[in-house]
């Protein structure tokens, strides 16, 4: 399974970007679907998850309100939303999948058994 993240981008705060995640070698329908980032000097941490079915979406309490964690399980590509972007989003974002990952599971990205290459959003004050 290979996962091809982009979108990312330089953008004012206040600006909005939408990620992508293309998977490819396997039906992202299979999958629990994540993002995360991580800033120069920081450990990975937890954005959003996404469920198969699309109705379990949990969020990171700092972007909770702004972003939005989707999938179109036909195109095999799961996307984030980001709105009202701030300095402190600035990070390289990844996505993530996983296999039978419930509840705070899905908020470890250890648990996560592929990663795609990452995709860079900058956000200028």
């Amino acid at each position: 399974v290979q996962l091809q993240a982009s979108g990312g981008g330089l953008v004012q705060a206040g600006g909005s970007l939408r990620l992508s995640c293309a998977v490819s070698g396997g039906t992202s329908s299979s999958y629990v679907m994540g993002w995360f980032r991580q800033a120069p000097g920081k450990e990975r941490e937890f954005v959003a998850a996404i469920s198969w079915s699309g109705y379990s979406t949990p969020y990171a309490d700092s972007v909770k309100g702004r972003f939005t964690i989707s999938r179109d399980n036909a195109k095999n590509t799961v996307y984030l939303q980001m709105s009202s972007l701030k300095p402190e989003d600035t990070a390289v974002y990844y996505c993530a999948a996983g296999t039978g990952l419930l509840g705070s599971r899905r908020q470890n990205y250890n648990e996560y058994d592929y990663w795609g290459q990452g995709t860079q959003v900058t956000v200028s004050s």
